[in-house]
């Protein structure tokens, strides 16, 4: 991965101004949220023309789990007004359009985004995550949904060049909301740490994000502003991690938690590793990493030295008790509601878990996560 330009909220977004200076940018098409109107960065934009002179059109008409249409929509609105740099201000919802908003924009759009060879640009591109969770600003995935159907486009030059952290957007963040994309940024850091694909770049980015949200997470959900950076970057290694290895299990189990019973991403995450971490202990001669069961092992080992313990087992349990410390619900799941769980994980995510799973293990290990067989 191409290394990101990091900027700072200091002095009024000083360096934003500096960036699009540097990148020579005019007209700048900002993809956005609603909580932009929030925020300390929606008075920079709107006197950004009149101190500089750059022109920003905002791109707002998407929704959480962007469309299709709404990315055809942003790459028309980008061309017709002859803008050569894209903003993203948000949550992943802003983040996925402005990347496939930068994929598409130099393509055929009398054809099918979606079935065409992408051609890689030089428009520079902008994040700034207003949630520490995603990681999205730091790699190569976006998800969109083509007539219902979830898409996941990957394309190493979608990732941001540049990532804004402004620590005063995780502020005012409800507490339930600050709590879930904290845990997601640690489950992310914790299941790229284990995956078969990890590597010793991917594990360093995972041990810096851990040690960070371990050092910060009172701090950051009193909201405290150095402890909300600190989160910021924490998310961010986490996501640089995940976009080398991928997420394993705990994220393939955790989607339709999410849909099934409506709690937020990384509620859902968390439910599901907190389970995971012990049972993956105790089967480890079920080891599918090529590097073998010595090696994953050790990699508990690694795993337990960043959370301070001196066993793995104690380490899971640390984790436990952060997870159960955070006072999220556990829903309550029918027989049908087993089923549809037990069928909906993508076997592809389970090929980078390093211990071998099937659907009876699946359906013992989803009847756990919503307090059954304890």
């Amino acid at each position: 991965m191409a290394r990101q330009t990091i900027l700072t909220a200091a002095n009024n977004y000083e360096s934003f101004d500096r960036w699009l200076k540097d990148n020579h940018i005019r007209t700048l098409l900002l993809v956005c949220d609603d909580s932009i109107q929030f925020l300390k960065i929606n008075d920079y934009f709107d006197t950004l023309q009149s101190r500089t002179g750059v022109r920003v059109v905002k791109f707002d008409r998407f929704r959480p789990n962007p469309l299709y249409e709404s990315v055809e929509d942003g790459v028309s609105v980008f061309k017709a007004n002859g803008c050569e740099a894209i903003a993203a201000i948000g949550g992943g919802s802003a983040i996925d359009v402005a990347k496939c908003v930068k994929l598409y924009c130099n393509m055929d759009s009398g054809r099918n985004y979606l079935e065409q060879t992408v051609v890689p640009n030089d428009v520079p591109l902008l994040a700034m995550p207003t949630t520490a969770g995603t990681g999205s600003e730091a790699t190569r995935y976006a998800v969109i949904y083509y007539n219902g159907v979830k898409q996941s486009v990957t394309h190493e030059s979608c990732i941001p060049s540049a990532v804004m952290f402004d620590a005063g957007a995780l502020q005012t963040l409800p507490p339930y909301q600050k709590k879930s994309t904290m845990l997601d940024a640690l489950c992310h850091a914790l299941e790229s740490f284990w995956s078969v694909n990890s590597t010793d770049e991917s594990k360093g980015y995972s041990r810096k994000a851990i040690e960070l949200i371990l050092a910060s997470q009172e701090a950051y959900l009193s909201g405290d502003a150095a402890a909300c950076e600190d989160m910021l970057h924490a998310a961010n290694l986490a996501g640089k991690a995940i976009n080398i290895t991928q997420t394993t299990a705990g994220h393939a189990m955790c989607y339709k938690l999410t849909s099934l019973f409506g709690i937020a991403h990384g509620h859902a995450a968390a439910l599901c590793d907190r389970t995971l971490f012990p049972w993956m202990l105790r089967h480890t001669d079920k080891c599918i990493d090529t590097r073998g069961e010595d090696y994953l092992c050790r990699t508990f080992g690694e795993i337990a030295a960043v959370f301070k313990c001196d066993t793995p087992e104690e380490a899971s349990r640390k984790f436990r008790d952060l997870v159960d410390s955070m006072e999220l619900s556990v829903p309550v799941a029918s027989e049908s509601d087993y089923e549809i769980l037990r069928n909906s994980v993508n076997p592809t995510r389970l090929k980078n878990h390093p211990i071998a799973l099937d659907l009876e293990t699946i359906n013992q290990l989803y009847r756990e996560i919503l307090g059954e067989n304890k």
